[in-house]
């Protein structure tokens, strides 16, 4: 199997090249930002050319700056998909799109479906919409669209690295405990969009939407007082609040609990549960550490 990842100096993308590694029998080129822009039609169009499949996980990741800036980040998550897509149309290419729990409207009281209407309620939303959409248009026989959330890992800031360093330097943590989701280590999803593109390439995996989360579901909150307990520090210090009392430019969904049907029929089970990933992941060579705190 010849691999392009795209992002490959991103949290998740570093990961994905990790396990790549791994893999002796497959080719892999890391495209990093600085070497495939994704915005940058004639370089994806290049960089695509001699692989069978592309693993997309180049993104405008700011939530709130995307309220602000909507057309910018369109553009890469969006209209760079697009192009992307064609690409892989053009060179008979698989198409691995990551994309976001952001996409469905956050007020369901039940696991989503991959089938379930989208309605994004944030900008950040509406553009990765843009680019599941076109991967499923363009690609309908060799595009598969991978929402996840609520990601972690070593490489990059996220929320784990966030409030480790917030533990650092504050007695208390006033953490949400009103918005539900799956806590998801990037490692183990990089994990799976290698087996999920081994199983596309085989025939195995039908094309379209699946949910890259753990299994099980929690809150910021809860999940906070799980890492400071992994960390060796009091859970007493996070204490519950609500959304309200942390306004944030791009509304968030309070309900981000996605279901994961689709593995099934690929021969691939759900990923594992969401609180003994996080386990495995402080117990990795290279766990979570603190992050930077403005």
């Amino acid at each position: 199997m010849r691999v392009l990842v795209t992002g490959a100096g991103g949290m998740l993308g570093r990961d994905l090249v990790d396990v790549l590694a791994g893999y002796p029998e497959h080719t892999v080129t890391a495209a990093t930002r600085a070497e495939v822009d994704i915005t940058d039609a004639d370089a994806v169009h290049a960089a695509v050319a001699g692989h069978d499949v592309v693993v997309n996980a180049a993104a405008w990741t700011d939530v709130d700056a995307a309220e602000q800036h909507e057309a910018a980040a369109t553009a890469v998550n969006g209209d760079a998909v697009t192009d992307l897509a064609r690409s892989c149309a053009a060179h008979g290419a698989r198409l691995i799109q990551l994309s976001t729990d952001y996409v469905l409207a956050g007020d369901a009281t039940a696991p989503y479906r991959e089938d379930t209407p989208t309605a994004p309620l944030n900008a950040y939303g509406r553009g990765k919409l843009v680019g599941e959409q076109a991967v499923i248009r363009l690609l309908p026989d060799a595009g598969y669209v991978v929402r996840t959330a609520w990601l972690y890992g070593t490489h990059g800031r996220n929320f784990v690295t966030t409030v480790l360093g917030l533990a650092e330097r504050r007695e208390f943590l006033d953490v949400v405990d009103d918005q539900r989701g799956q806590p998801t280590w990037s490692y183990t999803l990089a994990h799976r969009l290698v087996a999920l593109a081994e199983a596309a390439l085989a025939g195995r995996a039908a094309p379209g939407v699946y949910h890259g989360t753990c299994s099980g579901e929690t809150t910021w909150y809860e999940l906070t007082r799980a890492v400071f307990a992994l960390r060796g520090l009091d859970p007493d210090r996070v204490r519950p609040t609500t959304s309200a009392r942390f306004p944030r430019p791009a509304p968030r969904p309070a309900y981000s609990v996605l279901g994961h049907g689709r593995w099934a029929a690929a021969g691939l089970p759900p990923l594992p549960d969401w609180h003994a990933t996080l386990v495995d992941a402080f117990a990795s060579p290279a766990p979570p550490s603190p992050g930077k705190v403005a």
